[in-house]
């Protein structure tokens, strides 16, 4: 899976409407709106490294509101919730 973060520059009276409609896209997994730089981040998962364009640049960028883009591709996941899960594989809880 690969997943790329998306800082999004959005129109500043149509915040809330530009959110909606790109979590609604195909390969957009989550969407958050943020208080720093840009006005939204939306999280995009796809198998494929074609898919990151057509996701962005062919379904992002065509939102109307969407003012510009910046996109991130994560080489690697680190979570504290994973690392818990792989390491308590095999030991069951008992109450």
């Amino acid at each position: 899976m690969i997943t790329a973060i998306v800082m999004i520059d959005a129109a500043t009276d149509s915040i809330g409407e530009v959110a909606a409609a790109v979590a609604d896209l195909d390969g957009v997994s989550e969407v958050y709106s943020t208080a720093g730089e840009v006005d939204l981040i939306a999280i995009v998962r796809v198998r494929e490294f074609d898919q990151v364009a057509e996701v962005i640049a062919g379904r992002i960028n065509k939102v109307p509101g969407v003012l510009d883009t910046e996109t991130h591709i994560a080489f690697r996941a680190y979570s504290r919730h994973d690392l818990e899960a792989a390491f308590s594989i095999g030991f069951e809880t008992t109450d």
